[in-house]
Formats: C-alpha cells, structure tokens, sequence
C-alpha cells in the first residue's frame, strides 16, 4: 500500500475557507500512488473522479487511475477485487443505490477491506427526485453491517476530517455518506472537524451562558439545521449544547470518558435530528429524548419544501427541544 495523502497540507486549502460559502460534495482532494477510483454512471453527480491527470482506466490506458462503470452492482465488487490486490480503491454512487450493492459492501466488511464506499445525494432534499431516489433506512442498514465505518460529514471541514481519518484505517471497509444540496461551512469545524470526526463525535457548539439544559445531536446536513436551532433558543436563555456526530462506529469506540462528556447521563433532554430512518437513535436520545427523523418514504417537491414538511428547520427542531426539556424536567420531579 502507497504512502497516505499529506493532510495536513493537503487540508489546508479546505479548512481556510470561511463560514460563508455553499459546498456541495466533495471527495479526494488527491491521492497516494495506490488510489484508484471508480463510479458508476453517475461520475458528474458524485463528483467523484480523480484528477483528471491521472487518466481513465480503459482499452486506450490500462494506466488509468478512474474506472467508469455503467452498472452500480459491479463498482463495489470490483472495488473489493482492487483491495484483495493491494490498492486502495473508492467507488461512487447515490446512496438510495447502496441496496443494490449491499452484497460486496458485505463482504467488504466481512474481508476487513480497506474500501471506501461513497454514497451521496444522502436524504430527502434530493427533493424533486421524489421518494424513489430519496433514501431513508439506508443509513440504518449500513451501520448495521458488522465492521463497516459510517461517516456522514456535516461540511467541507468535516469531510477533510473524514478523508484523514479514512486514510488511517487499513483494516475496515468505510461508507462515506454526502450530501447533494448546497451546505455553509460551519463556524467551530475550523479545526475542531479534524480530529473530531476521527472520533466519531464531538462539541460543535457550547452555550455561552450556564450548563446546557439539552444537546441537539446531529449528522451530515442536518448539523448546520441544529446550529440554527440553538442560536433561537439561546435568544430565549435557553443554553444548548450541539454536538456533530459523523460516525456511530467510530464514536462507540471511544473511552466511557470522552462518550460521557458529550453526554453525560444527567443530561437527558436529547434532542437528535437525522433526515433518515429514526432506527437505532434511541441509544443517545434514551427513553426521554425525542428523534427528529423519518418514520415514512419521502415526498417530491423542492428539498427545502420537503424539510420543512417532515419538521427539519430550525424552528421546528427548537421546538422540540423545548418540550423535550419540559419533559425531563417533569420526569425528574416525579
């Protein structure tokens, strides 16, 4: 195996962009000599083609560092095929497309492959698209594959964070998870995203005043929505803690320590918000949080329409941190 990209050079383009930009997905910013890439037929949409200077892999040039396949089945299997040789592959598709793949991701797993799987287009702000194309228990099936790392990123910093930590695993099969529609570059990501999502979780957002009553947990887009919410509710003197959570596997690893000052057990008003399937939060919300997710399939209609009419926007998620506060309070005094 070739020697891992120089992040800490090779992030720096990234991490200095400023809290205001949109981003949309991203991917490798380089790659080490034994990097090979491939995708579907869905390289424009994933943006996940290597530079272009590194050729496509082909009749013409066997030298080619991108290979483009025109069925999704074939890229992970392939993928994996690559990684037995000694590369280290990554292969690209819409997540909603992960079911037909779901066979040699398995085995990804399952071999202890160091394949990096990137889905994107990750929720029902594909909007218009519709229900079809809009994935909702496919995050919840990929953390349940035993030995398969999730990483959904919340912005540009976070997915140099991703690619660092991704670089450092050898012996685990990784599902990076983007999104599709534009997402500003968090405020506090800037550094705290590169050692924080190798982590699996960390404190985005303490509260300026006081012990927070609630955290807000969160991953990919749904972050920036819990950074809104808690800048509402600060307005209120409601102190909230906002906490990005990229990875569940990779947050299960860390000590009781570091797990339980993000969330401490005293601190029971949890608030999680994820544009998927609500399965398996309720390990962090427990028994008295509230899980803002999906429950059914998604709708068609611009992606802000569709957010809004499943309740991911600020005001909603506030909402429900209120009464979630509410509610713990009067379990307490029972």
């Amino acid at each position: 195996m070739g020697t891992a990209c120089d992040w800490n050079s090779a992030s720096s383009a990234v991490m200095s962009l400023p809290p205001t930009p949109s981003i949309r997905v991203y991917t490798l910013p380089s790659a080490s000599s034994s990097t090979e890439a491939s995708s579907s037929d869905l390289a424009p949409s994933t943006r996940a083609a290597l530079d272009a200077r590194l050729g496509d892999f082909g009749p013409v040039d066997y030298a080619g560092r991108t290979m483009h396949f025109g069925v999704r089945e074939a890229a992970a299997a392939v993928a994996n095929g690559l990684a037995l040789s000694g590369l280290r592959p990554f292969q690209a598709g819409f997540l909603v497309f992960s079911d037909f793949q779901r066979g040699p991701v398995r085995l990804s797993a399952l071999m202890r492959q160091p394949v990096i799987h990137v889905y994107t287009h990750d929720s029902i702000s594909m909007g218009e698209d519709g229900p079809t194309h809009q994935p909702v228990e496919h995050l919840a099936g990929l953390r349940a594959i035993p030995g398969l790392v999730d990483i959904r990123p919340a912005d540009a910093n976070e997915v140099t964070g991703a690619w660092r930590a991704i670089m450092g695993i050898g012996d685990r099969a990784v599902a990076l998870v983007l999104s599709k529609q534009d997402m500003p570059v968090l405020e506090g990501t800037n550094p705290a995203a590169l050692d924080g999502v190798g982590r699996g979780a960390y404190r985005l957002v303490e509260p300026e005043v006081g012990p927070p009553q609630a955290v807000i947990i969160a991953t990919g887009s749904d972050v920036a929505l819990a950074v809104a919410a808690h800048d509402l509710l600060a307005v209120e003197g409601i102190p909230v803690r906002v906490v990005s959570m990229p990875s569940w596997a990779l947050f299960a690893e860390q000590s009781r320590d570091y797990r339980f000052r993000l969330l401490p057990p005293t601190l029971t008003a949890r608030v999680a918000v994820e544009q998927a399937a609500t399965f398996g939060w309720e390990r962090y919300t427990g028994d008295q949080g509230t899980i803002i997710g999906m429950t059914t399939f998604g709708a068609s209609g611009p992606g802000s329409d569709v957010r809004a009419h499943f309740g991911f926007t600020p005001a909603a998620i506030a909402s429900a941190v209120r009464q979630t506060i509410e509610r713990s309070r009067n379990d307490a005094s029972q």
